[in-house]
């Protein structure tokens, strides 16, 4: 067996005395591991950091077996990604979202928000709607999508500032005034056709706390899981260095 594919690194693990076990997600192949001969050595280890994109030969004498990966990098930016805590734990974050897709099931739209998701994350406002997105097409991959395109209530398309905690529906303004204090915000930046360039402070908390009920009631609890430690520390990494910016200004 064996085939080629872009992949970005999402962890490591040391085996033996120097090969490591590397887990990518592929454009392809999905969330797949293999063993790199070599890996835990100083040539390779810049190479196999989570952020980095590669290209991935995998080789195995049956399909289920782990294989062997020959890797080479191709866009290597996880030194640039370590050197501000926010992308530090969006990184870390974001490939524990990816651990949430079936080993070896192709995700391709997902493999592509991945790598867009990353690559952005120098302004620490854009890093956190991104990832927000991200979360959302996640929920909508493991088939618990929102449907934030129509009034849950009336239909309507326009003015949605709501969301219904329990249907996952927007609600328009109108309709949700008389129970304002029990739904949740939408942020402008997810409502359809507004395509708002700038966020603040509160649209972002709004974002995460949209995402983040939805992710722990359909995807987390199932599995006796909670949110991962670096979801808070990349939403406080990001307010922290949005305030300081606002401040400097």
């Amino acid at each position: 067996m064996e085939w080629t594919d872009e992949g970005i690194v999402l962890g490591v693990r040391r085996h033996g005395e120097s090969s490591a076990i590397v887990e990518l997600l592929t454009r392809s192949h999905g969330r797949h591991l293999g063993l790199v001969r070599g890996g835990a050595g100083k040539r390779m280890r810049p190479l196999l950091q989570p952020g980095n994109s590669v290209t991935a030969v995998w080789r195995a004498r049956l399909d289920e077996h782990l294989g062997y990966y020959l890797i080479e990098g191709t866009r290597l930016r996880a030194a640039t990604l370590f050197a501000s805590s926010h992308a530090v734990y969006g990184v870390t974050h974001l490939a524990a979202l990816a651990r949430l897709l079936p080993e070896r099931d192709p995700h391709e739209d997902i493999y592509e928000m991945l790598e867009h998701t990353i690559e952005d994350f120098e302004d620490a406002g854009g890093a956190a709607a991104h990832l927000i997105r991200f979360e959302l097409a996640m929920l909508a991959e493991l088939g618990f999508g929102l449907d934030l395109e129509n009034c849950a209530a009336t239909g309507a398309t326009t003015d949605l500032v709501y969301v219904s905690p329990k249907s996952g529906g927007a609600v328009s303004r109108s309709a949700g005034a008389p129970f304002h204090d029990r739904l949740l915000k939408l942020p402008a930046f997810l409502r359809q056709n507004e395509g708002a360039s700038e966020w603040t402070e509160q649209d972002l908390r709004d974002g995460f706390a949209l995402t983040g009920l939805f992710l722990m009631r359909h995807v987390l609890e199932p599995r006796g899981q909670s949110h991962s430690d670096a979801r808070d520390g990349f939403i406080n990494a990001v307010l922290k260095r949005r305030a300081r910016y606002q401040g400097a200004v």
